[in-house]
């Protein structure tokens, strides 16, 4: 989906949103005024609140589609992930708020009053809370929308904290015995669990948490579909939105390759990641030594030594400096090896006995995408 019909779709959401909570608020408070109830009032009025969170969003979208600029030449995608972490901590707040009240009624308990007029709101806003909110999140998720998944969450644990209301009324008119206290203490607490997992998922985002792996292996299959790459290594991703990534990785490909071969090559991997997965991808080479027969040798020496040694990963980057009769490797260490320098001077070692005369250097890489 295109920028601007995903913003499109996600304001039009939120819109959505606000409306369900004007149209609730003001239903309660109609029926708060007919029932003379400022309990069903103050509800009403916290509806109101509740379609902050659709503000945000908004605010959020608007904010995140300005376009790059000097100080800011990635773009301002990641605006979206700040909405999501506010909607969370509100997620959050609710929660811890509700718990001190449900422990204010365990440690001071009162008797409850319930009429058919209460009854009859508390089950509206169930059925309202729990449409808008599988809706919103339904949407949030088809756009890839963490400020709208968040918002959709919380109408929906809106539902779950209206809902132990009823249940409680129920119990209480049946039996006579309030489980006011108890059932928003058990809520409050999943909801406070659950806000801060919505909370972390933005968070990773603007951290920088691993891509799936799915993905990774998509573009290393595509990649090496390529002709003449023989290998992919070091695949960086980082996320500058839902829209936009950026990203690095290394190819091999044989050495008797010209630089203008060379060029028309990556040139043409890059336009297909970027057509095929939205990634604008800077590409390194490596080089394969197919064409010289000592380099070849060197190489499988290198390459058979580092593959004897299980905590190695992977080995890729081989180069022989005929100058400086030096030889190097990159090493990729399993992520159990504690001492990593201890690892490539082990292996340091092994290459200079099977490699008497030559300078070697162990270069130790890190896996940050499988």
């Amino acid at each position: 989906m295109k920028s601007a019909e995903r913003s499109k779709s996600i304001i039009r959401t939120s819109v959505i949103g606000i409306a369900a909570n004007i149209l609730l608020a003001a239903f309660k408070g109609l029926v708060g005024l007919l029932a003379s109830s400022v309990a069903i009032i103050m509800d009403g009025v916290n509806n109101l609140s509740d379609a902050l969170s659709s503000v945000i969003t908004i605010i959020g979208t608007k904010l995140s589609q300005r376009p790059a600029d000097l100080e800011h030449p990635f773009g301002h995608g990641r605006v979206e992930y700040f909405s999501a972490i506010i909607i969370s901590v509100i997620v959050i707040t609710a929660g811890v708020s509700s718990s001190v009240e449900s422990f204010k009624k365990l440690l001071h308990p009162t008797t409850p009053e319930y009429s058919m007029v209460t009854i009859t709101v508390i089950v509206v806003a169930i059925l309202v809370k729990i449409v808008l909110g599988r809706y919103v999140k339904h949407q949030g998720e088809k756009l890839d929308s963490e400020s709208l998944i968040a918002s959709g969450s919380d109408a929906l644990f809106d539902a779950m904290i209206t809902f132990t209301t009823l249940i409680s009324a129920a119990v209480m008119l049946i039996w006579n015995v309030s489980l006011d206290g108890i059932l928003g203490l058990i809520i409050s607490v999943y909801i406070v669990k659950a806000g801060i997992e919505m909370l972390s998922r933005p968070v990773n985002e603007l951290l920088g948490s691993r891509f799936p792996a799915e993905l990774v292996s998509q573009i290393k299959q595509e990649v090496m579909s390529f002709d003449k790459v023989q290998g992919v290594f070091d695949i960086i991703l980082h996320n500058y939105g839902p829209e936009l990534m950026i990203g690095s990785l290394h190819i091999t490909i044989p050495d008797d390759m010209t630089a203008y071969e060379i060029h028309g090559l990556t040139r043409e991997i890059s336009q297909r990641m970027f057509t095929k997965f939205g990634i604008i991808l800077t590409i390194g080479v490596y080089a394969s030594s197919t064409s010289d027969k000592k380099r070849g040798e060197l190489q499988n020496i290198v390459f058979k030594a580092c593959k004897e040694h299980k905590e190695i990963l992977q080995s890729h980057g081989f180069y022989y400096n005929e100058k400086e009769n030096s030889v190097s490797v990159d090493i990729v260490p399993c992520v159990s090896v504690k001492d990593e320098q201890a690892l490539a001077a082990c292996l340091h070692d092994e290459l200079c006995n099977l490699l008497p005369g030559y300078t070697v250097y162990i270069v130790v890489d890190h896996n940050y995408s499988e």
